[in-house]
């Protein structure tokens, strides 16, 4: 076990081996999942209650902090934080292409990446929390992708939970990828509509840059070609605070005179190639499986049917949280997932990840932030999930983005909430 100090945080580093299927303990395929262990330096020998992250995704690696700010200075103040990079991800057993271009055949690759989800992601932390931490109880803070899992943990292992966060993560417990894009999508163009509102002349030099990319043979400084449906996709970002800035700075420079300049170029496929995270890519739709019914490509579908997001339509609306077919042809990073994807869009059946009594009958406390306006994961859905749980509180505010667990003032609410009900931990 590694052990040093960063300003304002004692850290351990810790690591376990975890078979890749625990359904089948026979596997001998093992996978190492890696857990980053923070303190109060003053603190750093105190029996401390255990704080375990939830980051999101799917695919998402922990965070590497700085110095104790937002979140996690707030729970450093009684807890000691474990951030888990879960497995695939970060200093986990990572997902990558060579490890996709090893197996002999797509099915092989597909069957392989159906141990990434929520479910395993479970198995892995209750393991960790057993072997490493004692067997002792712990907390949970689910951000997005990390909500869907709480949702898994509280549906499967209960037992270890003391108290569980949540941050714009309320999966639907019914879930339905079709349903979620119907709902998704308005969301993402009223974003747009914001964005034009804000900065209106963006719009013409939106068109400008998306008719230069139509022309064709404009290429990425990796050598892809950038296309305007992948311009689109840089929408993604409308969903966090400051997205509509970032993109407005973006655009600022796209041109040099009249060709697309190399900082565009260059700041075009940092954004979009995933080459920090493929997992979030070819887990995005996999992570609504559940039971019976394939995911199918639902986001595409449901493009399809909106002319307003068309690659020629005009002002050229940008899309938000979605994967497409085409991703996966055209970045180079995700071309290796390509076979193993397309299979898993037809999966016909998945494990199931919640246990709607379980849920049902919670006794385990949850608060959970609900963004009002939240681009990546409705409100509305959230809510229907909230009456299903037992012992949630929600906290619905449109003060905040999807990413609001930045600001200092969203975990302490929430913690106050499960106190309030007295759960959770005292102040130190």
């Amino acid at each position: 076990m590694t052990t040093y100090t960063i300003p304002g945080m004692h850290v351990r580093d810790h690591e376990v081996q975890v078979p890749l299927d625990w359904s089948d303990p026979g596997n001998p395929e093992q996978l190492t999942v890696f857990a980053r262990e923070l303190a109060d330096p003053i603190r750093k020998d105190d029996d401390l209650p255990y704080l375990v992250f939830l980051q999101g995704g799917p695919g998402g690696k922990s965070p590497r902090p700085t110095e104790p700010n937002g979140w996690i200075g707030q729970a450093l103040k009684t807890y000691r934080v474990i951030l888990l990079d879960q497995r695939g991800t970060g200093r986990s057993t990572p997902v990558d292409g060579r490890r996709m271009n090893s197996f002999a055949t797509a099915e092989g690759a597909a069957d392989y990446l159906a141990h990434f989800r929520a479910d395993s992601i479970v198995a892995d932390a209750e393991h960790l929390r057993k072997t490493v931490f004692g067997g002792r109880k712990w907390s949970t803070l689910g951000q997005s992708f990390g909500g869907f899992i709480t949702l898994t943990y509280l549906s499967q292992a209960a037992e270890g939970l003391t108290a569980c966060y949540v941050t714009g993560g309320l999966a639907s417990v019914e879930p339905d990828a079709e349903e979620v894009y119907r709902r998704t999508y308005p969301r993402v163009e009223a974003k747009n509509r914001e964005f034009y509102r804000r900065y209106p002349h963006n719009e013409q030099r939106v068109a400008a840059i998306a008719d230069r990319l139509a022309a064709g043979d404009v290429r990425l400084p990796d050598g892809d070609l950038l296309t305007v449906r992948r311009l689109q996709s840089l929408g993604i970002d409308f969903g966090m605070k400051p997205g509509y800035e970032r993109m407005h700075w973006l655009i600022d420079e796209a041109f040099c005179g009249d060709e697309l300049s190399e900082t565009f170029l260059t700041q075009v496929m940092v954004r979009s190639s995933y080459s920090d995270g493929p997992l979030f890519a070819a887990l995005q739709e996999s992570c609504y499986g559940s039971g019976e019914g394939a995911s199918g490509w639902a986001a595409e579908r449901e493009r399809s049917a909106r002319p307003q997001f068309a690659e020629t339509a005009r002002p050229l609306l940008f899309t938000g949280e979605m994967m497409y077919p085409w991703m996966f042809e055209e970045i180079r990073v995700l071309r290796p997932f390509r076979a193993a994807v397309e299979l898993l869009a037809a999966r016909p059946r998945w494990s199931r990840l919640y246990d709607l009594d379980r849920l049902a009958a919670n006794e385990v406390p949850v608060a959970a932030a609900v963004y009002f306006d939240d681009m990546y994961v409705d409100s509305g859905l959230q809510l229907e999930t909230a009456a299903r749980v037992g012992n949630l509180q929600a906290w619905v505010t449109n003060e905040f983005e999807h990413d609001g667990i930045a600001s200092d003032r969203v975990f302490a609410h929430l913690t106050e909430l499960v106190r309030s009900i007295g759960g959770g931990v005292r102040a130190g």
